[in-house]
């Protein structure tokens, strides 16, 4: 396994202190980067360990924070942060500049390649850092087929890559088709995978505390989103020595 170096980064946004996860590949030269943004309950091992795992593969990651260091096991406690932010674009493009800021001063990171890779509210902070017209390779997402406001999805320079399960009350067909209209319309090279019989938040391992109705993990729909995770990045943003 290839040694890796990792460190807890603190930052404001959004009126808090943040507190994301970053990940640094062996070596000392520059390398490609990825800010990798969680779900609504907010940053928690499973993505410091996903931004390790990009990390061993040569790239720099920064898993970031929502919610000033705080994961809501309680759905609805979530919920009372996680929708007002949804709905206001200008908050999740704070969020999403102030982390991608935190990332490009890093040393390692070469600042013309970084991709953004998000899940739920990280991969919805994602999308609009893109609608935001800045500059990545790629933007891939789960369980975030949020659309913004009118014209402004023509702004993204980079392939969008975005997956959904099937059975995600939360992400309806009807919101998928609002999405790809969006993606469509604004000249997007976009990709969309829909994975058969899966809930929302299919890719993150089971929890021990109640979740949201229509939540539910799919294991083998969770490796296979990873792995196209991957081959996105493989694709747009590769690590060259």
């Amino acid at each position: 396994m290839t040694t890796i170096t990792t460190h807890t980064v603190s930052y404001p946004a959004d009126g808090l202190t943040m507190i994301g996860h970053l990940a640094l590949p062996s070596g000392t030269g520059r390398r490609p980067a990825v800010l990798l943004g969680p779900e609504g309950p907010g940053l928690n091992d499973v993505y410091r360990h996903r931004a390790d795992a990009l990390a061993e593969l040569g790239y720099v990651a920064l898993a970031f924070d929502l919610h000033g260091g705080r994961w809501f096991t309680d759905p609805q406690e979530m919920l009372a942060r996680a929708m007002p932010l949804l709905a206001d674009p200008e908050r999740m493009r704070d969020i999403g500049h102030a982390a991608l800021d935190v990332l490009r001063a890093e040393p390692r990171t070469d600042p013309e390649r970084i991709a953004a890779v998000g899940y739920g509210t990280g991969g919805a902070i994602a999308l609009e850092l893109g609608r935001a017209g800045v500059d990545l390779r790629a933007i891939g997402t789960v369980n975030a087929l949020t659309t913004g406001r009118p014209g402004e999805a023509a702004l993204i320079r980079c392939p969008v890559w975005a997956g959904v399960g099937s059975e995600d009350p939360i992400m309806p067909p009807a919101q998928r088709e609002a999405f790809t209209a969006e993606m469509q319309a604004a000249g997007v090279d976009w990709r969309l995978v829909v994975y058969g019989g899966a809930l929302h938040a299919f890719h993150h391992p089971p929890v021990d505390h109640t979740v949201l109705p229509g939540v539910g993990h799919h294991p083998r729909h969770a490796e296979r989103a990873w792995r196209d995770v991957l081959g996105l990045l493989a694709e747009c943003l590769p690590v060259t020595e």
